[in-house]
């Protein structure tokens, strides 16, 4: 990497970082453009040179988000023997790691303002569909192997997606171990259906 790129590198992981640390302590609507400017010392033109705009510097920091969460669950997935037990330690990975991550109220007032420009919201529309890629490569290796029904796989993985961004909702104010144990039910019940089998 040659000097200059370098210090285009480090110039918009200084402003990231000091963003970052605004919208954890302000939220996102209370951080300013200005705010950051004071923070990083960089003026709003070069902000806007590498980030475009407040939104495009806060999906960015989310996107960093959804690097770090990958490569942690990466890390840890061989760990699970099968496509069953990955999914149940996939929704625990996402409840803990949502219940502890400082941007997640900063993500949820970002994603409830409706206002959005066209580029924003593609590259949200690109996100979501990377997360319904994700799940669908897991259930597909469940169905591969035979431990799934021969079902539209890329139904399933919209389903499961639609459950987790529903539970990352409702469960924002329980206490660790409850939304654990309503990921995991929620697992459940993604796994095995609601009809009571006969016996």
């Amino acid at each position: 990497m040659n000097k200059k790129k370098q210090q285009t590198e480090q110039t918009k992981k200084k402003i990231a970082e000091a963003a970052r640390a605004l919208f954890v302590q302000k939220g996102y609507k209370a951080t300013s453009i200005e705010d950051i400017v004071k923070a990083t010392g960089c003026s709003a033109g070069n902000i806007y040179y590498h980030f475009k705009s407040k939104e495009g510097l806060f999906l960015h920091l989310i996107e960093d988000w959804n690097r770090e969460w990958e490569e942690t669950w990466l890390a840890k997935e061989s760990s699970y023997p099968t496509t069953t037990d990955k999914l149940y330690g996939m929704a625990e990975h996402l409840a803990v790691d949502q219940l502890n991550h400082p941007l997640t109220k900063a993500i949820d007032e970002f994603f409830n303002n409706s206002e959005k420009a066209t580029d924003v919201e593609e590259r949200i529309n690109e996100m979501v569909q990377g997360y319904i890629d994700f799940n669908h490569q897991l259930l597909q290796k469940g169905i591969d192997k035979g431990e799934f029904k021969e079902l539209n796989g890329t139904g399933l993985a919209i389903i499961l997606d639609s459950l987790l961004y529903g539970l990352g909702q409702h469960t924002r104010g329980m206490k660790g171990e409850e939304a654990l144990a309503t990921y995991r039910m929620a697992m459940d019940v993604f796994l095995h259906g609601i009809v009571k089998t006969s016996r």
